[in-house]
């Protein structure tokens, strides 16, 4: 079997960010898909990776998957990987494991060991971050619950993100978490995400001001490129705390683990490597005690299934990301999307992935470029 055509469909889905999936064909007549993990401005740049990487796939064997990776970063990339460049790697990997399953009859997570769970909890996010107005967080939250959710995630800082903030944000923070609490009840898991923003003195401060209100987890306090300053902060924070969105392969993961600077990570399997990297990173953690809950700031498609085969698999899975605002989109697109019932995904039965998308579909979704974003201005006060 060999390569003999590779597409990409950039979709722009309305609101969030602009998707990207790629298809592989081959020369019997069976496809693959796999995602690449996007952000807005930064998105034709994975693309561009695709297309030259195709200059080398064409004619190879599709299910020599680690052979692909190793050929990637040692002679395509010459050992200098970079965000855009595993976005785009992990999607070609993931279509590579779709027509491997394929071929075989097998689900991907057969070929990956078998599963050690028949379903893979969910969280909600995409429903709305923080903001000056907790009450209307609040409802939101609420609404999340009552469509079936028993955990979800949002980020509780009002205005832009900025290291070093005021105690009027710290402030802002703690009773916007405080009004999910109340407004969710206690039975309810609620995620409490820092995107990396703050100083280590502010991630601290602001994780004992909501630590009364039991949080399941403290995502991303510090940056992850200073792993001694986060596992600073982890020291003083009663709170699990997360990190791994922004790290690429098992190489960026390691220092994480040997210096505890994380008690649950969250590498995301459209942007880490793929699939066999995301579980080789989650065995490295085992040993270590730390639990994985991928992160999937993707569509509820084929980045959803690449989670969730490889996290079935996984002995140390602990919870993945589902983003509510990409739902509808994702059953028009998909043949057989997925549902989320009791806030749990049941495994899918079919080879492959178990997901295809329709082409057509997807060709009523046009790429757009979003608008700039806001930027920092010189007379803006403060660092």
């Amino acid at each position: 079997m060999k390569i003999i055509d590779i597409r990409h469909h950039l979709i722009h889905p309305g609101a969030g960010k602009n998707l990207c999936f790629v298809r592989i064909d081959t020369d019997e007549g069976i496809h693959g898909w796999g995602e690449c993990y996007t952000q807005a401005d930064r998105d034709v740049q994975i693309t561009a990776h695709i297309d030259m990487l195709k200059r080398y796939l064409i004619g190879r064997d599709p299910t020599n998957i680690k052979h692909f990776m190793q050929m990637v970063y040692d002679d395509f990339a010459g050992r200098r990987g970079a965000m855009d460049l595993w976005c785009a790697v992990s999607g070609l990997e993931h279509a590579m494991w779709d027509i491997l399953g394929k071929v075989s009859g097998q689900p991907v997570y057969k070929l990956l060991g078998g599963p050690v769970r028949s379903k893979i909890r969910v969280y909600a996010n995409g429903w709305g971050g923080g903001g000056w107005d907790s009450a209307d967080l609040a409802d939101r939250a609420s609404q999340i619950v009552e469509s079936g959710f028993t955990a979800l995630k949002f980020d509780p800082i009002p205005g832009p993100w900025r290291t070093f903030v005021s105690k009027d944000v710290e402030r802002q923070a703690v009773e916007n978490v405080r009004a999910v609490r109340q407004a969710v009840g206690t039975d309810v898991d609620i995620l409490v995400e820092m995107h990396r923003r703050l100083a280590p003195m502010h991630a601290v401060k602001i994780a004992r001001g909501i630590e009364e209100y039991e949080p399941f987890w403290y995502e991303e306090p510090v940056l992850a490129e200073n792993i001694d300053a986060l596992a600073s902060a982890k020291q003083n924070i009663n709170i699990p705390v997360v990190t791994g969105e922004e790290l690429y392969t098992k190489f960026e993961f390691r220092e994480v683990f040997e210096k505890q600077a994380a008690d649950i990570i969250n590498p995301d399997v459209c942007n880490v490597g793929g699939i066999l990297e995301l579980k080789e990173i989650a065995a490295m953690a085992e040993p270590y005690f730390v639990v994985v809950s991928p992160h999937n700031y993707n569509s509820t498609t084929l980045g959803l299934a690449a989670t969730v085969n490889a996290s079935a698999t996984m002995p140390n899975f602990l919870i993945t990301e589902y983003f509510v605002n990409f739902e509808e989109l994702g059953k028009d697109i998909a043949t057989t999307p997925f549902e989320v019932e009791n806030g749990y995904i049941n495994l899918p039965e079919s080879p492959g992935l178990g997901i295809d998308l329709d082409e057509e579909s997807l060709a009523k979704y046009p790429y757009q470029e979003f608008p700039k974003r806001a930027i920092r201005e010189y007379a803006e006060e403060g660092p």
